[in-house]
């Protein structure tokens, strides 16, 4: 072995080795910064790394056979003989050296400079899917390959299909169009600020079937890819939308495509499926819950594993109350989750997450995902929109309000989603800034005028707020009834008490007209409470027991609760408390213990309801539980901590716009806070801002005022 050593290194099969490695690593480097930029193919730089790799065991062999010297490259000498010395000698090894530290260099600043690898974020994609000219005269193909190609362009990440339900009721406003064509696509597109339309057509042509989709530019109806494809027969007809689906993808640019996957996305194995499927979500989209869980029925007959029609039937049953059929046909879905697609299953968890077991959080989980995957997919942005919302974070619901608005920039819906959010969280200049663009898109959207209301009312501009509601009013039977309640709503709020009783009154009838329960329910509540500031007590007591006879939402039962309690029943109010606190949401059990507190309040026992109220904060960071707070120490006598929740109350104004989260107006909720805040201030010796806000609720409040006759007594 020492023999074999002294060999390798007499013949310098060390030095060529190094020197070798030296220049190869050299060449590899420099052919991965090279090579790209001139495009060359991706085997280029593999060629380069296999050629090196080859080349190292010849240049051994070589190295061992032959020498070079001053007189050339010659055969290596037997060591017995007398040779010329091999050209370098030492320098050799300083050649050697030398080479392998400009490798070991070169390798250490590319790494450094190049950093890690850049994944490229493309540019959302939105498409919206035109009915497919079918030219077969088959009517099973109606309706159904537009869901099978809108499933098959899913599978990018990058790419978002609108809503076709969407679509189609639009172009029947824009152009009183029946069906959604590519002339009536372009128009939604361009209104909606949709990227690109996707026309197809099927052909039949001697059993074989010709299918083709372009992609074309709304605006200017440039075609931007044309895709063709033939199935063998009707069978074959779903695995050619997938392999059409794949060529859009590709088209637009996705190149992770994987050609067999994107051949079979769809998850149902039939046209009949697909087309009771598509008949079933036209007719749920337009509130036919009934005649859409028929055809949804008429889906998983053909289809027993069709996932996503178990969900949309258990979602048509939970709308027309039939719980334990929604729960049985969730459990359907959730069973055939396998049978989706990955960006249908996050969605469906999702929903599920967020409308059945009211688990918020595992829906964020499940939208987080979603968006991690599919970052341009605006049913996830819009989910975690809606569940930040429910959790009371309103900064990121708006955050994520912003990206749908990235992703479909002129969406009637999301643009007025994004300004009720940021009216939630009190910043009323963007609230406004977004509506305005709301009416611009669309002067008939009546919740565009509550934020221009609110910011009003925050402003005490009355007047502008009893125009906005006067012009929300016009927009139709919806906005008449939310018009009325804001009407009201602004009449309690100063103390206008008759005035509110006529308009509430008026409404009522109108929403009874139309079939509003809701809307009646939330007005009864409001009537209730002008009839008490009117002194009826009586007739209070009544338009309580009409509300909760219409629903026991939250927006009923806890007004009902704290009305009982200033009528000093609190029988009554513990019977709502234990309504709230027999409900699934951690809103309404919150609701439970500020109701259980604020009993445990007027009975004296101050520090039992500090701490029922705390509890029921840790539950929900509710603005009542906040506001009650604030009072419970003041009577207490803890002055500061009272003074910190009022000036609290005063920030989270947003939040006591619609305390309910209905978008339905409850700023008179605010209209005694001005008074708490200087009982607050006057205890702790801050006399002149107390005196500022004694002033300013006495301004607004009638002769016989029980807070306002108080206030002026503690005004200096």
């Amino acid at each position: 072995m020492r023999r074999l050593f002294q060999e390798l290194r007499r013949r310098e099969v060390f030095r060529t080795a190094g020197l070798y490695v030296g220049i190869s690593w050299i060449v590899i480097e420099a052919a991965s910064v090279m090579l790209p930029t001139f495009d060359a193919p991706d085997w280029a730089l593999r060629a380069v790394i296999i050629v090196a790799i080859v080349g190292f065991p010849i240049t051994i062999v070589l190295a061992w056979i032959y020498d070079i010297t001053d007189s050339g490259i010659v055969k290596q000498a037997d060591p017995s003989e007398t040779y010329v010395a091999p050209v370098g000698g030492r320098k050799m090894d300083f050649v050697v050296i030398g080479v392998l530290s400009v490798a070991l260099v070169f390798s250490v600043y590319m790494n450094v400079t190049s950093g890690p690898a850049v994944v490229e974020e493309k540019e959302p994609v939105s498409v919206l899917i035109a009915d497919f000219d079918n030219q077969t005269g088959d009517q099973l193909f109606d309706g159904t390959l537009e869901q099978a190609l809108q499933i098959g362009i899913e599978g990018a990440s990058f790419i978002t299909s609108y809503r076709r339900e969407a679509a189609l009721r639009l172009a029947s406003e824009v152009q009183t169009a029946l069906s959604l064509d590519e002339a009536a696509a372009r128009l939604v597109a361009l209104r909606e600020g949709v990227k690109l339309v996707l026309a197809g057509s099927i052909v039949e042509d001697d059993g074989e079937y010709e299918l083709s989709v372009r992609a074309v530019e709304p605006k200017a109806g440039e075609t931007i890819s044309d895709s063709k494809v033939t199935a063998k027969s009707k069978l074959e007809v779903l695995t050619a939308i997938g392999i059409l689906a794949g060529d859009v993808r590709e088209e637009l640019g996705d190149d992770s495509l994987d050609r067999l996957v994107a051949s079979e996305t769809f998850t149902a194995t039939n046209l009949e499926a697909v087309q009771a499927y598509t008949t079933a979500q036209g007719l749920q989209y337009n509130g036919k819950y009934g005649e859409a869980m028929a055809h949804y029925e008429k889906a998983v007959e053909h289809d027993p594993n069709f996932g996503r029609a178990y969900s949309g039937w258990a979602l048509s049953a939970r709308s027309l109350g039939r719980e334990q059929e929604s729960a049985a046909l969730w459990e359907k879905a959730l069973s055939n989750l396998n049978t989706m697609t990955e960006r249908e299953r996050l969605r469906t968890l999702g929903l599920y997450y967020s409308i059945v077991t009211r688990n918020y959080q595992k829906s964020i989980e499940s939208y987080e995902t979603l968006v991690e995957k599919y970052p341009a997919d605006d049913t996830a942005h819009n989910g975690l929109a809606v569940q930040y919302f429910n959790l009371l974070d309103f900064q990121n619901a708006l955050r994520e309000g912003s990206v749908v608005l990235d992703i479909y920039p002129n969406s009637v819906m999301g643009r007025s989603n994004y300004a009720l959010y940021a009216m939630y969280a009190g910043d009323f200049e963007t609230a406004v800034g977004a509506a305005e663009k709301v009416r611009e898109l669309d002067s008939s959207y009546f919740k565009a005028w509550l934020p221009i209301a609110m910011k009003a009312m925050s402003d005490s501009d009355y007047v502008a707020a009893t125009d906005a509601y006067g012009n929300m009013a016009k927009t139709g039977a919806r906005g008449s009834s939310t018009a009325a309640l804001g009407l009201a709503d602004l009449a309690i709020f100063n103390g206008e008490y008759e005035k509110a009783n006529k308009t509430l009154l008026e409404g009522i009838a109108a929403d009874e007209e139309t079939g509003n329960r809701y809307g009646m329910a939330v007005k009864y509540m409001a009537l209730a409470e002008a009839l008490g500031g009117l002194g009826q007590d009586n007739e209070a007591t009544d338009a309580l027991r009409e509300g909760l006879a219409l629903t026991k939402a939250d927006s009923s039962v806890l007004p009902a609760a704290l009305m009982y309690l200033a009528a000093g029943l609190p029988e009554d109010a513990e019977s709502m408390a234990k309504e709230l606190s027999q409900k699934l949401q951690p809103q309404s059990r919150a609701y439970a213990k500020l109701v259980r507190g604020l009993i445990l309040l007027n009975s004296g026992e101050h520090m039992a309801a500090i701490d029922t109220l705390n509890e029921a904060l840790a539950m929900a960071d509710l603005w009542l539980v906040r506001f009650y707070l604030g009072r419970t120490y003041l009577e207490a006598g803890f002055f500061a901590e009272a003074l910190d929740e009022f000036i609290a109350a005063g920030d989270r104004q947003g939040e006591a716009t619609s305390v309910f989260l209905d978008d339905l107006p409850t700023y008179r909720y605010l209209a005694t806070l001005p008074y708490w805040l200087g009982r607050a201030q006057d205890e702790l010796g801050m006399t002149s801002v107390a005196v500022e806000n004694y002033s300013a609720y006495i301004a607004r409040r009638p002769n016989g005022d029980p807070l306002a006759d108080d206030a002026r007594q503690r005004m200096p």
